[in-house]
């Protein structure tokens, strides 16, 4: 069933290439008994561990102990600050020991991990369906968000199956069919865009026209040829008066940059209707109304003010946004929402907004029927070939017989775009679409190690690489069999990160593992941080996310995530950083000539998602590093933990380092503590919107600290280059983060070796981002399987 290069391919990886050997200096007894015994005795069992009578003969067989002790041992958390401490040399030998012994008693006996069956979430939906049938459908509006877990919401242990999910599934099926074919008897619905409450609307926004101001683009798939209607709405203060209506203002709705009208609010007449805000404001949004037919498939919609001659739109000093200032009524209107109603009055012969062709090929059979439009093997013909994609493997007739039947039922009622919306609807509700299932060869015994199905491998390398189905070229590969070798692995992996599915990867991996997405619930408290406002909490994820691309897309080190001398600003963002001679408000390349700003410790996304809404948090500062730069997360917080002291009225005020060395007094709270809050404090000259600070509470800023293994920091600076001393803690941490990206699911004690294999494969090349990818996907867990027991 396997041909045998891919047999000596896993074999080789198997072998434990390049494992580290015993190194002959070293005692690990002596060491052990010298610096760990005293505390992880039999006796005291300090945090729950004894060292005292482990056997060394067999690391192995306690390796979720000694993975510990390794991890410990290489961030110089152990033995801690204050005991006795080993010399560089000793403590690498013992560290070298460790997994040298581990890495071979794995590439004995090697463990892949029992893959669970793996649902579909609603990202990965929402890319199928798009590369399945072209057509971009708001997936939100349709299926709950998933869970995360161990970082990313595609972990398979959390992407249960429940009567209303399967509902859910099936009102998308839908609803997706009904797109594909234009189902004419689609109902007219509604469709409301909102923009957000601080979106600071006085200035030109990045994608709208230019020689405009404000208002807002959204994406649109319409479903039919037909007419729709739109409607504007604006913003209203809490008295429900609206704003910046005092002088009249044009605005302008366009759809694919063809201007629909250019209508005036504002003025004398408007003014007046706001003797009675409500009725006011109604027959003001009444005016902005329109009806116009607009061809299938999928639009962009824009509105926003036309720029006065003569009136800067720069930012000024104290401006007027949507979030604050409520009840200022100067300035000018913002926009607060698109809705577009529809279809009404649609077309008999209209197009169809997917990019699916169900029209029959040249020379198709007709199955006795002399119709090309009706006949079932037309059906088939068309059908076919998507669902093999959409089961991404070879389909049989098996497969083939519950789609025609949905086929016959829709043609017999209403033709064929009807037979072929039913057989879609089947399709995309069969387990086949919406679960990840790998399976073991029948004649192997359970418990039998071995290359997973290649047809299975390209779903691994699609769904951890475009978060979708395989395109025709990959699973054309796979179903070959070519896709067994590595060099053809290498040349597709290479490929898919070029392709523009890729940006899907930038996306998902780095919006989830740098936790950018918790940008969206960033609010920053206004009265602290009256600048901040949605085009900037946009330009900061942009920023990131930019950086990232770069890394991986010139073929950078991963440690260039950290000390990167260049970075992706317009002129808000470096207007946020104090960096001038940026101006426009598209994204370019720029050098950072300051040290504290290069890298992502510069970055006012990550600074932004670590900090409260009303100050920094050198904890979660602390605790996001640990858990997403260095892999070691400090232990839950236990419970009844108390609460940090706060300032009181009256009271001199204390900085937050002094507030927090009172809360460090508790014994219960130190132990994690002296972990986190050293590396948190390392950032505190960024403020809690990443911009540069020399005080805090009237007090110069203390950056100062040790971290666990001794080093001192004073600064960002300081804390760079402790990471960067020891780049494989780092290089290990992202490999990590992309094997659990990888698999869907969370890593164990076996699957430490292979971190360890695709690092020390990747150092001589200095961690090179598409390395350590190439590097997860040749690994044990991501190309082998174990059968299960029965």
């Amino acid at each position: 069933m396997y041909s045998n290069c891919l047999v000596v391919f896993a074999l080789g990886v198997l072998s434990g290439v390049a494992v580290a050997q015993n190194p002959q200096a070293s005692d690990p007894g002596a060491f052990l008994g010298k610096y760990c015994a005293t505390c992880h005795s039999d006796r005291l069992k300090t945090a729950g561990l004894s060292l005292e009578k482990m056997d060394l003969a067999h690391p192995s067989n306690t390796a979720e102990v000694w993975e510990k002790v390794i991890q410990k041992l290489r961030l110089g958390q152990m033995p801690p600050q204050g005991a006795p401490q080993p010399d560089v040399s000793a403590r690498q030998d013992l560290i070298s020991w460790l997994e040298g012994s581990l890495d071979r008693a794995a590439a004995e006996k090697p463990n892949p991990g029992q893959p669970l069956l793996h649902r579909l979430n609603r990202s990965e939906y929402s890319n199928a369906v798009e590369d399945l049938l072209g057509l971009k459908v708001d997936v939100a509006a349709l299926l709950p968000p998933d869970d995360s877990a161990f970082g990313f919401d595609n972990n398979a242990s959390i992407l249960g199956v429940s009567s209303v999910l399967l509902e859910r599934y099936l009102a998308a099926a839908d609803r997706v069919s009904a797109l594909a074919l234009a189902d004419p008897n689609t109902e007219p619905g509604s469709d409301t865009y909102r923009a957000r409450q601080d979106l600071s609307q006085d200035q030109h926004l990045d994608g709208l026209p230019f020689g405009t101001v404000g208002g807002m683009l959204v994406e649109h798939t319409f479903p039919l040829d037909a007419e729709y209607e739109f409607r504007l709405a604006f913003f209203r203060n809490n008295l429900e008066i609206m704003r910046g209506i005092e002088r009249p203002h044009q605005i302008e709705l366009s759809i694919d940059d063809q201007r629909i009208f250019l209508k005036t609010i504002g003025g004398a007449e408007d003014l007046a209707l706001m003797h009675n805000p409500t009725d006011g404001s109604n027959a003001i949004d009444a005016r902005f109304r329109i009806r116009i037919p607009v061809k299938a498939g999928l639009h962009k919609v824009t509105a926003s003010f036309l720029q006065k001659r003569g009136i800067g739109t720069s930012r000024l000093q104290g401006f007027v946004r949507s979030s604050v200032d409520t009840f200022e009524v100067t300035g000018r209107p913002h926009l607060e929402g698109i809705t577009i109603l529809g279809p009404y009055n649609a077309s008999k012969s209209g197009g169809k907004p997917g990019s699916l062709d169900f029209s029959c090929p040249e020379g198709s059979s007709h199955e006795g029927s002399s119709s090309t439009t009706d006949s079932a093997g037309c059906a088939r013909q068309i059908l076919q070939p998507i669902e093999r994609r959409a089961y991404r493997r070879p389909v049989t007739e098996q497969d083939m017989q519950p789609l025609m039947e949905f086929f016959r039922r829709g043609n017999a009622k209403g033709g064929p775009d009807r037979g072929f919306q039913m057989a879609l609807r089947r399709m995309l509700v069969s387990p086949s679409f919406l679960f990840r299932a790998e399976t073991s060869p029948a004649d192997l015994p359970a418990g039998t190690l071995h290359p997973i199905n290649p047809v299975e491998l390209a779903s691994r390398l699609s769904f951890f690489l475009w978060s979708s189905i395989p395109d025709d070229r990959l699973l054309d590969l796979a179903v070959s069999g070519k896709l067994e070798n590595p060099e053809v692995q290498a040349s597709e992996v290479r490929r898919m990160l070029a392709d523009s599915r890729g940006e899907r990867f930038v996306t998902n991996f780095a919006g989830q593992w740098l936790q950018l997405r918790n940008l969206r619930n960033a609010r920053p408290n206004s009265s602290e941080f009256p600048d901040f406002d949605d085009n900037l909490r946009q330009d900061f994820r942009k920023e990131t996310e930019l950086l990232f691309a770069s890394v991986l897309r010139e073929d950078r080190s991963v440690l260039d995530l950290l000390r990167a001398d260049y970075t992706f600003l317009n002129e808000r963002l470096a207007r946020q950083y104090s960096i001038p001679g940026i101006y426009g408000d598209n994204m370019r390349r720029v050098a950072v000539t300051q040290e504290e700003r290069k890298g992502l410790f510069g970055q006012g996304s990550i600074l932004t998602v670590t900090s409260h809404a009303d100050r920094t948090s050198p904890v979660v500062r602390g605790k996001w590093i640990l858990e997403n730069l260095l892999a070691a997360p400090p232990p839950p917080a236990p419970p009844q933990v108390p609460p940090l002291a706060e300032n009181s009225e009256g009271a001199p005020p204390k900085s937050l380092r002094a507030r927090l060395e009172v809360h460090r007094a508790n014994a219960i709270c130190a132990s994690c503590h002296k972990l986190m809050d050293p590396i948190g404090f390392s950032l505190d000259n960024f403020d809690a919107v990443g911009a540069w600070r020399t005080e805090e509470s009237g007090s110069p800023v203390d950056a100062s600290g040790q971290l666990a293994d001794g080093t001192k920091v004073n600064g960002v600076v300081s804390l760079r280059n402790a990471l960067l001393a020891r780049p494989e803690v780092f290089a290990g941490a992202v490999t990590e983060k992309l094997l659990i990206y990888s698999l869907g699911r969370g890593l164990e004690t076996y699957d430490m070796p292979a971190i360890r294999t695709i690092l020390r494969q990747t150092a001589p090349e200095d961690y090179r981002l598409s390395s350590l990818i190439m590097g997860v996907v040749r690994s044990v867990p991501f190309q082998m399987r174990k059968k299960p027991e029965d």
